[in-house]
């Protein structure tokens, strides 16, 4: 690159940018170009290049700006390059020519060089041409190359959630088509369920204009009732004063009769507003229990009906009878999901039923299930426990298992439905469940002691709680024996089932802990296991020096050839009934 040889082009500079197309030029492009102007006058000005004619410094500072745009540019980086190599071909063919110019002076032949040299130059000019304008035809083709990519990108934006592909796919499209539809349907289906604000805000006012005649209700009824056992105190004092042949007299005896009605709860105000007439009230019977039912029922379709599931769970929860306190209604709630953000309608159904449950009554098994589950999922824990403190559910060893599953993907309510879990397996009999929720707790000598007075603890049950809650503490409460009764585990018959298993590592610390005791403490551990013969330790002997343990082994074959009396351990039947006297 060269700097301009005319000054209308060197003044027209500034303009020239400008009108650069703004998809070219940006605002940081524009402050890299003022920086490199700035570069090229302050260079021109320390290295005092003349202002015209050919000039080595003047190229060199362009041709190091030249390398500044190339660095800088992208998608034109090889088109850059190639303009650069021909610029620099052209001032390599200006510098020779210069030369042959000057040889051209200092020799005798300077006219046949200097034509020669023009005429390279001319041949050379005539390349330059062809390839800027191979250079121009190639920048219209990447700026119309441009313009169809922006176009895609706009046609990209016609129909949301399609490609430009997918837009031109009439299969694609109709796949398109029918989703939306579908969209729809959904939609005005789910706007069918609803209500406007009007309709709502009038239900509202109905239900609480409800709510209000029904704490008037309630009020009544109380004062009937308290009328109800004044009046029925009265007249079996009369009874009583009939069947005593009138000792007493009648004034004398409503008089301490009436002193007695004053020390009740409710005032004699209370009392005297209350009318007689309304104690030949009865509960609905017949007709007048079908015309309650079917407002209940009613009143629940309309509240389900229009998604207020809250109120609807109440309603159905509070149902004469108990028609709504049901699987059906359950489902019903199940099959639903409420706005955003609330809480789902089926545990508003299960706690409105554990609310409105009847002191000493039970929710049935899949009811009790169903709300422990959901609960669960809500973090409720605290509806729990209350639910299972105060009885109020059906306890099985399938809400017991809900909570222990639940405990072990869950730390930090572990302990609590550990608990819970716990309660529910013994209430249930569940004996080995129990000492295991006990064991997953931390409490393994209250694990252990309630498996030593377990009579219906076997020692298989035992080892089911080992192999599911390892603990050494535990195997050696279990395999020492207690309050002079027998261990529920034999220690030769524990190692030689967990040896035999990949609990291994727990026989072997029980036997290291025998072991560093004192070879007399392995030796009284197998004289004092009586359920084990010399056969069973003969087998933990060997599978200890299987894995590797054969310290264990020789302790345990020494303690054996002792108490057989001779050196040699006879491995045949008849060596085995040798040493059973050891176990008698």
């Amino acid at each position: 690159m060269s700097e301009p040889r005319n000054s209308t082009c060197s003044s027209s500079k500034t303009e020239e940018r400008c009108s650069t197309p703004d998809i070219l030029i940006s605002e940081s492009d524009e402050r890299f170009f003022r920086s490199l102007d700035e570069f090229i006058e302050q260079e021109k000005r320390c290295l005092r290049c003349p202002e015209k004619g050919p000039d080595d410094l003047r190229y060199t500072v362009y041709r190091h700006v030249f390398n500044k745009v190339i660095g800088r540019a992208t998608g034109y980086k090889r088109l850059l390059l190639t303009i650069k190599a021909e610029y620099d071909d052209v001032i390599r063919a200006l510098q020779r020519r210069d030369d042959e110019a000057r040889a051209a002076r200092r020799t005798l032949a300077a006219s046949t060089s200097q034509s020669k040299s023009v005429t390279t130059c001319q041949g050379r000019a005539t390349q330059l041409r062809e390839r800027i304008c191979v250079t121009q035809r190639d920048t219209a083709e990447l700026q119309e190359e441009m313009k169809r990519q922006k176009s895609s990108q706009e046609q990209s934006t016609w129909i949301p959630g399609l490609t430009v592909a997918e837009s031109e796919d009439p299969e694609a499209l109709d796949r398109h088509l029918k989703h939306l539809e579908s969209q729809r349907a959904a939609l005005l289906d789910r706007k069918s369920h609803c209500v406007s604000l009007e309709v709502k805000a009038k239900q509202d006012a109905e239900l609480q204009t409800a709510k209000d005649h029904r704490d008037q209700l309630d009020t009544k009824n109380y004062q009937l009732k308290v009328l109800y056992k004044r009046l029925r105190l009265v007249s079996h004092c009369v009874s009583s004063w009939e069947g005593e042949n009138q000792q007493v007299p009648l004034e004398e005896l409503l008089g301490s009769t009436l002193e007695n009605i004053r020390q009740t709860n409710v005032t004699e105000e209370e009392g005297r507003s209350i009318d007689a007439k309304l104690l030949e009230l009865k509960e609905p019977t017949g007709a007048d229990e079908s015309k309650l039912l079917a407002a209940y029922l009613n009143r629940f379709i309309e509240l389900f009906d229009s998604a207020q599931y809250e109120e609807a769970a109440f309603v159905a929860a509070r149902s004469p009878r108990g028609v709504l306190r049901n699987l059906d209604t359950m489902e019903m709630f199940k099959g639903v999901t409420g706005p955003p953000g609330s809480l789902p309608p089926l545990f508003l159904f299960l706690q409105a039923l554990l609310v409105t449950l009847p002191d000493g009554d039970e929710l049935p098994a899949a009811l009790s299930l169903q709300l422990v589950h959901s609960s669960l999922q809500q973090g409720a824990t605290q509806l729990i426990t209350h639910a299972v403190n105060n009885n109020k559910l059906t306890f099985s060893e399938g809400l017991g298992d809900i909570l222990t599953e639940h405990a072990q993907k869950n730390p930090g309510v572990a302990d609590l439905c550990l608990a819970l879990a716990t309660t529910v397996y013994m209430a249930c009999r569940l004996d080995r469940k129990t000492a295991l929720s006990l064991c997953r707790r931390g409490f393994i000598h209250s694990a252990a002691e309630f498996m030593n007075h377990c009579q219906d603890l076997s020692a298989e049950d035992c080892m089911w709680v080992l192999y599911r809650s390892p603990s050494l503490s535990l195997l050696q409460l279990l395999t020492t024996p207690q309050q002079g009764q027998a261990a529920i585990l034999s220690v030769g018959v524990a190692c030689y089932t967990l040896l035999a298993d990949p609990q291994q590592q727990l026989a072997l610390q029980l036997l290291d802990s025998f072991v560093s005791k004192g070879r007399g403490v392995l030796e009284e551990v197998i004289l004092q296991d009586s359920s084990s013969s010399v056969d069973v330790w003969t087998v933990v002997a060997s599978l200890c020096s299987e894995l590797n343990r054969a310290d264990l082994s020789r302790a345990i074959r020494s303690v054996l050839l002792d108490q057989s009396g001779t050196r040699i351990l006879s491995p045949d039947p008849e060596g085995a009934r040798l040493m059973d006297h050891v176990f008698l």
